[in-house]
């Protein structure tokens, strides 16, 4: 993070309160009509305002407080008012006010796509070739992702494979802590979910409250995040990067992958409560791809919303870090050079179809969270070590790079778009047989993107892992590897059993430990993977800094052994 982009962040902040003291306040809310059914809204006071400030505003503008999220200075209002939202912003002591909708999203570009279950259906083979090492797990043959780090029996885990006092949340869909690769270190007690199911996104509720269980993901993405970070080595499956360290569900994703405000910054701050050392962050925020401060396409609410929006994001990012946890986020799926945007055309992508074409301006428009302060941006690669196609990348976003996954690397090879050049991950029992790729009555896998193991015939008896492929699988290796140098260098946690470590070290030694290199080529084209122009990615900077492979590919054994080199 530059410190431009520092300074934007602050910008939309101070802006935020400048705008609420000169505005005068509205004492009355009784010009406004109805808008029908109650919104939720999270409204931010000034910094340094007392909660009581935003209470009286949203009071005084025809609203009801219904909760408070004061270690980040906001409130949660509803109101049917049409003009809640302006009349409320226009509150001295107000920061901004932004709609509890969805802002963030579990890529779709991680989902195991048609074109590539077609492509395998037409006669491609499954995996590549299989040599089995008996001394690992059943299935590290298939963890290119965990070779290409060193996280390996010869590699990371012989040397530190985590410590169980070190939590990693997984700000996600949610997790299966029933899985047999997960439960071991899983710890239910800890977990939370701030989501409640709503029937008109997810399909209706599991339970009568709406609220499912804290060892449940009931869409896949979290589990398979989960695993890549913490998957035990216990003769079962897959190991992940930190086989030993405590996994904790702190779910902000919706079934239907969806992610509200509300929820993300709760959970944010739950972390930082609790003790967590490091989150990872596999999401990114909408319905705007781009937070800006002041585009002109957009009305003053809609502005007023994406600062909001940032502000809120980064509080409570704040708070996480002053109590020590690193953050860890995916850079995106949008095959973008962030440092120089195209006009976008996608946003607002929620509700469908209010979208319009923006011109997007570097210096004063941010994607979240991965622009945020204090997070460590993770960009995704092939297991060629190319960047894979979709991945954002720029100079001043990208920190670090990571395996994600690449359907299409290795071209003119046999193994060009094959299952296995994906990253394997869990799966959850449920989604496994409501996907499709599972026989119901034998429970063996009906999909090369799925594998089974089964300890005799039937569903009942298996336990599934996916390949998936995104930036949302890499920022979970660079979340394991910042868990095993917490694991490694952290100290006793004062008035816990727990380690700690300072964030910013944490970074230092993930970004320094990486494994530099340098650019393939000034102009990177895919245009043989069957991409247009659009994807074409420029690689800027030297090997020790670009702006495709960041400071460098996170590695697990290096940091370990050359992170006590860090002043």
């Amino acid at each position: 993070m530059s410190a431009q982009r520092r300074a934007l962040i602050a910008l939309a902040a101070a802006s935020l309160a400048a705008a609420s003291l000169i505005v005068p306040a509205v004492t009355t809310a009784t010009a406004a009509p109805s808008s029908g059914a109650a919104e939720t809204y999270v409204v931010l006071a000034d910094d340094g305002a007392s909660l009581a400030s935003a209470r009286a505003a949203v009071t005084a503008s025809g609203g009801q407080v219904v909760g408070e999220i004061g270690e980040i200075g906001a409130v949660i209002a509803t109101s049917n008012r049409a003009d809640f939202a302006a009349a409320t912003d226009a509150q001295a002591g107000v920061a901004g006010v932004a709609r509890d909708r969805v802002i963030g999203g579990l890529p779709k570009a991680d989902v195991v796509n048609d074109e590539a279950r077609a492509d395998v259906a037409a006669g491609q083979s499954a995996a590549r070739e299989r040599h089995h090492d008996p001394a690992a797990e059943p299935l590290a043959d298939l963890q290119w992702d965990m070779r290409m780090i060193g996280a390996t029996p010869e590699g990371s885990y012989g040397e530190q494979p985590g410590r169980k006092s070190v939590l990693v949340g997984v700000l996600d869909s949610g997790i299966d802590g029933t899985h047999p690769d997960i439960a071991a270190n899983f710890n239910q007690s800890l977990s939370r979910n701030f989501v409640t199911d709503i029937p008109e996104l997810d399909g209706a509720c599991e339970y009568p409250s709406c609220v499912d269980p804290v060892n449940e993901d009931d869409n896949g993405h979290g589990t398979h995040v989960a695993g890549e970070i913490g998957a035990p080595i216990n003769g079962i499956g897959m190991a992940g990067v930190a086989p030993k360290v405590t996994l904790v569900n702190i779910r902000v994703g919706q079934d239907a992958g969806f992610i509200f405000l509300e929820p993300a910054v709760r959970a944010l701050v739950y972390a930082g409560r609790i003790g967590v050392d490091v989150v990872n962050m596999s999401f990114y925020i909408d319905p705007w791809l781009f937070n800006c401060q002041a585009n002109p396409a957009d009305t003053p609410e809609q502005q007023a919303e994406q600062r909001t929006i940032v502000a809120a994001t980064q509080r409570a990012i704040n708070f996480a870090y002053r109590h020590g946890v690193t953050a860890v986020a995916s850079l995106g799926n949008s095959h973008l050079d962030l440092g120089n945007p195209p006009p976008d055309a996608t946003s607002p992508d929620y509700p469908l179809g209010t979208n319009y074409t923006r011109t997007i301006d570097n210096a004063t428009c941010l994607t979240m969270p991965g622009e945020a302060n204090h997070v460590i941006s993770v960009a995704a690669l092939g297991p060629s070590t190319a960047k894979a196609d979709y991945s954002n990348h720029g100079l001043e976003q990208n920190d670090v790079s990571a395996p994600g996954g690449w359907f299409r690397d290795f071209f003119g090879t046999p193994q060009f778009r094959q299952p296995a050049n994906e990253v394997l991950g869990p799966m959850p029992h449920n989604v496994a047989l409501l996907s499709g790729a599972v026989d119901l009555v034998t429970g063996e896998s009906l999909s090369p993107f799925v594998i089974a193991q089964c300890s005799a015939p039937g569903p009942d008896n298996c336990a599934y892992w996916q390949y998936l492929q995104g930036t949302s699988m890499a920022s979970p290796h660079a979340a394991g590897v910042a868990a095993l140098i917490v694991s490694e260098f952290g100290h006793r946690d004062r008035g816990s059993n727990g380690l700690t470590m300072n964030p910013d070290k944490v970074e230092r030694i993930l970004r320094r430990t990486a494994t530099d290199t340098p650019c393939p080529a000034p102009v990177i084209s895919y245009i043989n993977e069957g991409r247009d122009a659009s994807f074409d990615a420029p690689c800027v900077g030297d090997a020790e800094r670009n702006s495709i492979y960041g400071d460098g590919i996170v590695n697990a054994l290096s940091a370990i052994k050359h992170g006590h080199d860090d002043d």
